[in-house]
Order: C-alpha cells, then sequence, then structure tokens
C-alpha cells in the first residue's frame, strides 16, 4: 500500500475515533446535564479533546446536539437514510397492509428505545423555550413529516387506503400517531409496557387508514 494512501486512511480513522468520542461524552453530558449543561467544553473535557476539534469534527452545540440524536436514532453514525434501512425493506415485503404498519410500529419501537431518554430533556428544555432547542425540534419534527409522507405514499402504493383518505392524510395521521410525546404520556407517564404500546400504535394506524 502506497505510503500516501496509507497516511489517508489512518487520518481518516482518526477523524472517526474523535467524532465518535465527541459523540459518546456529548451523549452523557445531554443526558445527566441536560442541553444547558452540556456545554462545549465540559463535552471537550469528557471526549478529551480540545474545543476547536468539537467545532472542526461536528460544528456548534446544536449540531452536536443534532449529531447525538440522529446516531442514537439510527444506531450507528453511518449517512444511511431511515428509509433506505432494513427495517424499512422489511415493511415493503410485507404481504398484507396490517403486517406493514405492525412493522412500521415495531420499527417505532425500536427507534424509541435507542432515542428514548434523550426525548424528555430536549421537550422539557424546547418547551422552556431554549430557542437552540425549539429549532431542534422544529428540525426532527419536519423530519418526521417528511419520513410520514414517505411511508404513506409506500402505504397507498402496496395496499391502498381507505375511502376518503387522501395521501396526504395518511401522512398527517402517522405524523400524529408516531408522535415522541404520544409514546411518552403512554409509556412514562400511564406505565405502559412498550409492547402494548407498540400494538396499540399499530392498531390505531390500521383503523385509521386501511378498508374495513
Amino acid at each position: 500500500m502506497p505510503a500516501r494512501r496509507y497516511s489517508s486512511e489512518v487520518r481518516a480513522e482518526q477523524r472517526r475515533a474523535t467524532r465518535q468520542r465527541i459523540l459518546d461524552a456529548a451523549r452523557d453530558m445531554l443526558l445527566h446535564r441536560g442541553y444547558t449543561g452540556a456545554t462545549i467544553e465540559a463535552i471537550a473535557a469528557r471526549a478529551g479533546v480540545s474545543v476547536q476539534s468539537i467545532y472542526n469534527t461536528i460544528g456548534g452545540k446544536a449540531a452536536v446536539l443534532k449529531a447525538v440524536y440522529d446516531t442514537l436514532l439510527a444506531g450507528d453514525d453511518e449517512p444511511i437514510p431511515i428509509m433506505r434501512r432494513p427495517a424499512v425493506a422489511a415493511m415493503r415485503a410485507a404481504a398484507d397492509p396490517r403486517e406493514f404498519l405492525a412493522r412500521y410500529a415495531r420499527l417505532g419501537r425500536d427507534l424509541y428505545e435507542r432515542a428514548g431518554p434523550l426525548l424528555p430533556i430536549m421537550l422539557a428544555e424546547g418547551g422552556a423555550g431554549d430557542p437552540a432547542v425549539r429549532e431542534f425540534t422544529d428540525t426532527i419534527e419536519q423530519e418526521r413529516a417528511d419520513g410520514t409522507a414517505g411511508i404513506a405514499a409506500l402505504l397507498h402504493e402496496r395496499f391502498g387506503l381507505r375511502d376518503g383518505v387522501t395521501v396526504t392524510d395518511a401522512a398527517d395521521i402517522l405524523w400524529t400517531l408516531t408522535a415522541p410525546d404520544l409514546v411518552l404520556r403512554l409509556v412514562h407517564r400511564r406505565g405502559w409496557p412498550l409492547a402494548k404500546f407498540e400494538a396499540w400504535q399499530a392498531a390505531a394506524m390500521a383503523d385509521a387508514l386501511l378498508r374495513r
């Protein structure tokens, strides 16, 4: 292997390792101190890097928050959209629309199990008026809306929708039934097991969208 290529690969691996240390440190700080307490300086100290390294590798504090959330949601730091991941491929292969929506509910449960611990903190601080967190929640809500629009279109293409429900309506219904605050209400506040919530969510989506 040429020395230049080897050196380039080593530097790339070092960048990936640094980014991962920053994300791990930021996740821990966010969970224990919230967005306000998780300063760039504190994250840098926890990760064993300089403050400038965080700015060079990921960006400012809001960018770090988004990167942590995206990594938790996906389960890794690979730039692969959810719609191109195996869980959605399994949905595409579903034999009937109820199975399709059951697999969608399962995907939602998997996403919540990974990113759920961060949600109460972010929703609370966004509700308290922190502008950066508010911008973050607005961004992820738009991403959710884009995602549910894709799922609604796929459901319509594969199986059709009940009479009177447009693809746009279906996207809005899915966006509502998969809202983070809904699972927080039923699981955190009312004590539902995640399996119960998953089954209820799948049934609610099917009742709202599918032909009887």
